[in-house]
């Protein structure tokens, strides 16, 4: 039986601080942090979403140097983490890459730092996730978070992750760690 649960980590499309879509660069310790986060609380399968031929050509290097290379050897449970990313140029290829694992409908869900209507709770999609062939495709957002166009097609909203106070602007690779311990972890 499959883990029901993986994370796509969105490159695109994503707004910059100006409010302006575009594609952002991948950063080795997104990949890594988020990788070990995952793979810590039990997932298969995490994807790194990107457009950019040299993106995803330097996600490949760095998988393969903890997967084949001089990593591998120097450090097994990195290669561990890392044999669970999976790199793609779209979203679409990301569900369907899932979607091999189960006869029930993937469905994406989406959050972000501010609270939009008709969002979930953690408590709530923790619930949905113990049907086995319920499975969700988390999405996360780089740069200043998701565009509009990604709220508007996901299937469902998750809650954001929100701190104390008006400040809220979390490393993603921090968020993805807090929402796995809140949908994964032991309770």
């Amino acid at each position: 039986m499959h883990c029901n649960l993986a994370i796509a980590l969105m490159h695109y499309p994503v707004y910059n601080k100006h409010r302006e879509i575009v594609t952002t660069a991948l950063t080795n310790l997104d990949l890594h942090d988020i990788a070990r986060s995952s793979r810590t609380f039990g997932l298969e399968r995490f994807y790194i979403v990107t457009p950019s031929p040299e993106q995803r050509s330097m996600a490949h290097r760095i998988k393969e140097h903890w997967q084949d290379g001089w990593g591998a050897a120097y450090n097994a449970d990195r290669k561990e983490a890392l044999g669970i990313v999976r790199v793609t140029p779209t979203l679409a290829d990301a569900v369907s890459d899932f979607q091999e694992l189960f006869s029930g409908h993937v469905k994406t869900v989406i959050t972000g730092a501010r609270k939009r209507p008709s969002s979930v709770t953690f408590d709530s999609l923790r619930d949905e996730l113990r049907d086995p062939e319920n499975p969700k495709l988390l999405l996360l957002g780089t740069g200043w978070g998701l565009a509009d166009c990604c709220f508007e097609s996901a299937d469902i909203i998750l809650e954001p992750v929100s701190g104390k106070g008006v400040y809220n602007h979390l490393p993603v690779r921090s968020a993805a760690a807090i929402m796995l311990d809140r949908l994964m972890g032991g309770r």
